[in-house]
């Protein structure tokens, strides 16, 4: 064998010894399950779209029981930058916002649903339909 070629064909800088990539099987076709699916686009081989099969249905969420002061303070500040903000639109004081939020993100957290951030509300409202994106 000549020097600087491995025992695995090509050059190597460590000769004798086994390239990463030699040895694996790489998956060129996609398998599919019976009934004549294919696999979905840009989607590993696990994921079968099937025409034939029945439209996915909407995930339920365990929705938290939020009064409409709640709802109103909630979608009021989703849609503003700021609590101060929202406590001169609803004529409250700022603690009063943030005892609301606090309440509100605590019944989330109660029926297993992440509340703790802005973003994580503004999730919840959509998926609960207190607010749209075009709201937004």
């Amino acid at each position: 064998m000549p020097a600087g070629e491995s025992i695995w064909g090509g050059s190597s800088a460590h000769t004798g010894t086994r390239p990463a990539h030699a040895g694996r099987r790489h998956r060129t076709r996609r398998h599919t399950r019976a009934g004549g699916g294919t696999a979905a686009p840009g989607r590993g081989a696990a994921t079968i779209f099937r025409p034939d099969a029945p439209p996915a249905q909407a995930r339920v969420y365990a929705q938290p029981t939020l009064s409409h002061r709640e709802i109103e303070v909630l979608r009021c500040w989703l849609l503003s930058d700021s609590k101060t903000e929202v406590s001169g639109k609803l004529h409250v004081a700022p603690g009063t916002i943030k005892s609301h939020l606090h309440r509100i993100r605590g019944k989330y957290e109660a029926v297993g649903r992440n509340a703790g951030t802005k973003a994580s509300l503004v999730a919840r409202a959509l998926q609960d339909g207190i607010l749209t994106l075009e709201e937004l």
